[in-house]
This record gives structure tokens, sequence and C-alpha cells, in this order.
């Protein structure tokens, strides 16, 4: 039996002396005991805490069998989705399949149920009745309130409710999981925790539940649109650890209440969870199924801190990790690279050192220790803040120790980069230093679009930053003798934008001569801003009414406009061109060869 993973068997438990668990995992990804994949780090941090800890993963829902394959844990089960949320996980942006699951052995698709924390949560009430479960993970946090669902297109209940476990962890979970597991270690009851921070609870009454703020229903926010950016607006104003207060909604008769999120993990917390003895494979089960696809991106990359201080419209990573960035210490980072270095599978690149965006690594703020992030003004626009510093020179430091390391040839960057803070004086060196070492040909940047109204919409810089930044990119690479490139992520159909301003994105990057291949048809993931403009056509921050794409023909016309050189898209570039009465741009956008310059 191999110890170098937690057990997935009751053989791989027998083998470690365990005849019972303490607490039982279960995940819709493969295990990979990688710092990665959150069952992985959850696992592990309960392990160091002295926790005998077992993990099902990707259990066949259809029935109770792998549910009891590990027995009924001491304590608890804990229910993750996975990485994603099973929706997004299992279906495109037009609703269509997924043909790939990442984060599952041979990205083998089925694998996993539509909503799954629900479902896994049901399968293991009816398997261990009176057994407590804890939800967490990026599905039950972006969903742990009333929240709008695109698959479904309706607002449905809290999770919480809908999935009838006992207490939902929001955020990335280690402070939450651990005073769950002591206090029940302890002999509490888990229909008493009510007082932790980064957890919500549900309950038939307010007793005991001082200092909070009421949002209007989920029977009143399914119903009407202003009253959902009411609650959305207020959700999002309380998002925070040190100002935030605890939010009640009622649902029926009953009241879902969200704690205050779980303060934000210091250097030596995160230096401890990220030093643990991951195993960084697939468990060897999957060696015969294709391996894992996702962990291929991961294997011999490195997480540099949490948090992100962009705060994209978009984006449910400031919801879910927030917008306060928590660094590992540089030494904690230079000591995981030189345990990647050492493996016998190491061909000296190692992929990436970075987070949600790498270059706000060790960022701060002197605000966010003593009242958080601001409730009514961003770190980045509509420009940075003079009280957000960022020490680039830590960062170049690091760079230097790792490349340092005697295995390792190259330190590739391979997680995007704000470039606007690029373009700042203080960035120069950095800048040079990533054209210099840290590239290997193209670099990942995000500009999204190419007018200023939706980019304002999506909490984005002007296109024109953009501009500014990929002349400079051009320059420090001539002056470092390279010829390297960006990779230009693009998103078409977001809220604000109208099928003339896809053909003006279109035509703007033609100028341009960028071809984006890295193209995302909008999504709107729940409790997010855009999702909230989605569902209700209204900005939540300003109550101005917002054009909406929802239609899948209209979202596939915006997107073959950019994409215009697809031939599977001729047909849909020429019923939008009708539409918008261009027709005479029809010989040049099908042409087999363009003089761009005339357009």
């Amino acid at each position: 039996m191999n110890k170098k993973f937690l057990p997935i068997t009751s053989e791989e438990a027998a083998a470690r002396g365990w005849n019972s668990l303490d607490v039982i995992i279960v995940t819709g990804d493969a295990y990979v005991d990688h710092p990665s994949y959150g069952a992985a780090v959850l696992g592990r941090v309960l392990e160091a805490e002295g926790f005998r800890i077992g993990i099902i993963p990707q259990p066949d829902w259809r029935s109770l069998k792998d549910f009891k394959s590990l027995g009924r844990p001491r304590l608890f089960f804990g229910v993750t989705a996975g990485n994603l949320d099973s929706m997004l996980a299992n279906y495109t942006s037009n609703r269509n399949r997924r043909r790939e699951d990442e984060y599952s052995p041979g990205g083998k698709t089925g694998l996993r149920p539509d909503r799954a924390t629900i479902i896994y949560t049901n399968r293991i009430k009816e398997a261990f009745p009176g057994t407590p479960v804890v939800i967490g993970g990026v599905e039950a946090s972006l969903r742990r309130l009333a929240h709008y669902d695109y698959w479904s297109d309706k607002v449905r209940k809290s999770i919480l409710l809908d999935s009838k476990a006992d207490i939902l962890v929001f955020g990335m979970g280690e402070r939450q999981l651990i005073e769950i597991a002591r206090r029940l270690n302890g002999g509490e009851d888990i229909k008493r925790l009510d007082n932790i921070k980064g957890t919500v609870i549900a309950r038939s009454s307010l007793g005991g539940i001082g200092g909070h703020i009421l949002v209007p229903s989920f029977e009143d926010v399914s119903q009407d649109k202003d009253k959902f950016n009411t609650a959305f607006m207020t959700i999002y104003e309380e998002s925070d650890p040190k100002h935030g207060r605890t939010i009640v909604q009622p649902h029926g008769e009953r009241f879902v209440i969200e704690l205050p999120p779980a303060a934000p993990l210091t250097t030596p917390e995160m230096d401890s969870i990220y030093g643990l003895d991951y195993a960084r494979a697939p468990h060897p089960r999957y060696g015969k199924e294709g391996g894992v696809p996702g962990f291929e991106a991961v294997r011999f990359s490195i997480i540099s801190h949490r948090g992100c201080v962009g705060a994209c419209n978009f984006c449910s990573l400031y919801l879910h990790q927030g917008r306060i960035v928590q660094s590992r210490s540089p030494d904690s980072i230079v000591e995981e690279a030189g345990i990647l270095s050492n493996r016998p599978d190491f061909k000296g690149t190692i992929t990436d050192i970075g987070g949600p965006t790498a270059n706000i690594f060790m960022a701060d703020c002197k605000e966010w220790g003593a009242r958080g992030a601001c409730r009514a003004k961003q770190c980045l626009m509509p420009a940075k803040c003079k009280n957000l510093k960022i020490d680039y020179d830590d960062t170049v430091r690091l760079w230097e120790r790792v490349r340092g390391l005697p295995r390792v040839k190259h330190l590739f960057i391979g997680s995007g980069l704000r470039f606007d803070l690029l373009l700042d004086n203080s960035a120069g060196k950095y800048l040079r230093e990533l054209c210099r070492y840290h590239i290997s040909g193209r670099l990942k940047v995000a500009p999204e679009h190419t007018e200023d109204h939706v980019l304002k919409l999506m909490n984005k810089p002007s296109f024109r930053r953009y501009e500014e930044f990929a002349s400079k990119f051009d320059m420090v690479n001539r002056e470092v003798g390279k010829k390297q490139f960006l990779v230009n992520y693009i998103i078409s159909g977001h809220p604000g934008c109208t099928l003339e301003d896809s053909l003006d994105l279109s035509l703007g990057l033609a100028k341009k001569h960028i071809h984006p291949e890295q193209i995302q048809d909008f999504i709107p993931l729940p409790m997010t801003i855009s999702s909230s403009i989605y569902h209700t056509g209204k900005d939540p921050l300003t109550g101005k009414d917002v054009y909406v794409a929802k239609g899948l023909r209209e979202r596939k016309l915006q997107r073959a406009l950019i994409q215009y050189d697809n031939p599977e898209n001729r047909r849909y570039v020429i019923e939008a061109l009708k539409k918008l009465g261009r027709m005479d741009l029809a010989k040049i956008f099908l042409a087999k060869r363009r003089k761009y310059e005339g357009w």
C-alpha cells in the first residue's frame, strides 16, 4: 500500500494501522495530492492537526457503495464539488456538455454529477443518517446565499438548504475546518456551531445571532430583480474579514446566516500549509487511466500567494480568496522549488511561481490590517491606489535564488499578469527580468475587450493602457535581445457588449494585427457583479440599465465576429454583418488575404 497518499480505500487505511477515520473528504475531482487541489490541502492540514483523514474521490453517486467504502467517520464528512463549480466543469457557456474534464482521470467526462455538492451530501445522509456533513469549496462558496444560476436560468436557494448539509465553509477553508474538527472532537454538537467566521449556518430562529444585517429573502429576490440587486450589494459590501457583518437571508420559515469571512492567513501560516508533506502526484490508481490532465499544468508550478486586488467583475476569485493578498515567504518558495528540482521526473523547468495575478506577490496595504479592504474604493481602478505597495525587488531576488538552484535550468511565469501595473516606473526592473529570463516566448495578458464602456463594466483598465503596455513590452524585449509575443485573452458577450461593440472589437484587434486564440464566452458565475448584471439587466453598483446579450444565437454572432478566420463561423459572420447593415465589410472579413491597414 502507498503510504505517501491519504487513504482512499479501507485497505490503505488499514496499512496505516487505522480501523476508523476521523474525517472523510468526498470530492468531485480525482485525488491528486498536490497543493493546487483543495481536497488534498484540507486533508493534509487536518492530518497535521493529528486527525485521521480519508478521501473518497469521484464516488459513483448512483449507489451508496462508494460512500460507504471507508465507513462512518468519527467526526464528519467534508464535501466539495472539486476545484470548479460542477456545472462549470460539466457544461460550456452554450450549455453543451463538455468533451473533457481535466480534473478526471484520462480527461474522462461523466465522473461527477451536476450539482455535485447537493448530490454527494444527499447520498451521505442516506448512507449514514445523523453523521455531520460540512460542505465547502468553490461551488459552496459561490452559492452560499440565494444566487442566480445560469444553467437553470433562475434564482436558486442557498446550497446549504438544497444540500441539507449541517454547515457550509466559504473561502479557502483551512481555519474554519480546523476549528470545526477541534470543536466536534471536544464533544460539541455541530448544530450549535454558530460563531465560526467563514461559515454559513441555517436556523429556524435568530436567537443568539447578534449584530446582523437582514437582506431581502429568497422569495423576494426570486421575484424582484431590484431586490436581488439590493441583496447582492449588501453581500458584496460586507465580504471583508475586518468590517464585514453577519448577513441573514430568510428562506421560507428558515434563516440562512452568513458569518463574516475568516481572517486572512499570515505568512507563517501560508508557509506551514504549503510546506506539508504532499506526494505532489495523482494517486497511483490513475496510472492505467492516463493520469489526470489538470495535474500536468501544475506538476512543476508553485503557488506564491492567494487573494486578488483586481476584483474583475466577472471573476469569482476575489469572492473565494478575498481581496487581501496573502503571500508566502521567499524562503518557503525556494524550499519548495528545491523539492521539485530534486524529483526524478524533473527536467529542469519550473513552469510557474504565481497565483491569481503573478505580479501582486507580496502586495500590501496599510489599511488591510486595521480596516480591511475598502468598501467604496478599488485597489486598481480607475488607477492603482497609492496605499497599495508592491515590492518588485522582492520578486526579482526570489527569481534569482530559484534560478541559482543546481538543477533548475529555466523558471517561467505561467500565471497571468496585470499589465497596467507593469506600466509603473517601479516595475521597470521586474519587467526586464521577466522578459530576459522568465517568459517561454509568450506572455499571458488579458485586455478582455477594446471598448471602454464594456471594460468599465468588467472593472478592467482602458484598452489604451493595454496599447501602452504592448509598446513597452516590445521595447523591453528589443533591449534584452528577445523576440517574444503576447497571448491576449478576450471575453465575448459580456454584459454591456452589443453586436456593434463586437464588430468594433474585431476591427480594433485586426488593425493591431491581433488574432486572439484565447476567447472565452462570458459565463455568469454565481454571486459575481457581472452575473447580477446579466440576470437583472442593471449594474448593481450604479442602478443603471445595461444591455445584455442573453440569446445563444446573438452570443454566437458576437464570438463569430471576433473569430472571423474560423471557417465554421462564416455563416454567422454574414448574418451578423447583415444585422448591422455592414455587408460592405463582408469581402474583407471573408477574404483569404486582407489588407488590415484599410479597415
